[in-house]
């Protein structure tokens, strides 16, 4: 049994859009359409200069059926090792440079500084590998954001994981 539909010859042809017909999606179109971002905080005891010493690898249930909970805690699991490896360096200095910073009139802390921006950059690497190797396949997209915390004045970092638009934006030229 087969079945005829009509205009079956105009089945395959591919016609040509005039200007006025482009459709153009604006960016606050698309934002309306993609889901906010999944905010991860840092769950440790310790924080330094705003950065946590680890992360909380509970599955936030906002990214069911974007990627398997095994990916997501391998990659936390991954920047908390990052973390457990530095920051108690940072620490150790950051006691050290308060003890001394009456002497050194504030220059003694400069070494905490360094060292916990190297560790930001380590981590800011390795979320970009992660997002080059699977997260940009899935239309995710993980970065580590300077947040105002909810209780104080205090800003912290946090992992931000955003969902990237599922089409491309298309703007006139």
């Amino acid at each position: 049994m087969s079945v005829l539909l009509p205009n079956m010859a105009d089945f395959d042809t591919i016609y040509e859009l005039d200007e006025e017909e482009e459709r153009v999606v604006s960016e606050e179109h698309l934002a309306r359409y993609c889901p906010e971002p999944v905010i991860m905080r840092g769950a440790g005891h310790i924080t330094v200069f705003g950065l946590s010493n680890k992360f909380d690898t509970e599955f936030p249930s906002v990214l069911t059926g974007k990627v398997a909970p095994e990916e997501f805690k391998t990659t936390v699991g991954r920047v908390n090792a990052c973390l457990k490896k530095n920051l108690p360096v940072n620490v150790k200095w950051l006691l050290c440079g308060c003890l001394c910073c009456c002497c050194t009139v504030g220059c003694s802390l400069w070494p905490v500084i360094c060292l916990n921006k190297r560790t930001r950059r380590s981590i800011q690497k390795l979320l970009e590998w992660e997002n080059n190797r699977l997260y940009h396949k899935l239309g995710l997209h993980w970065k580590l954001s300077k947040r105002k915390c909810e209780s104080s004045n205090m800003m912290e970092y946090v992992i931000l994981i955003e969902f990237l638009p599922k089409y491309p934006i298309l703007r006139p030229d």
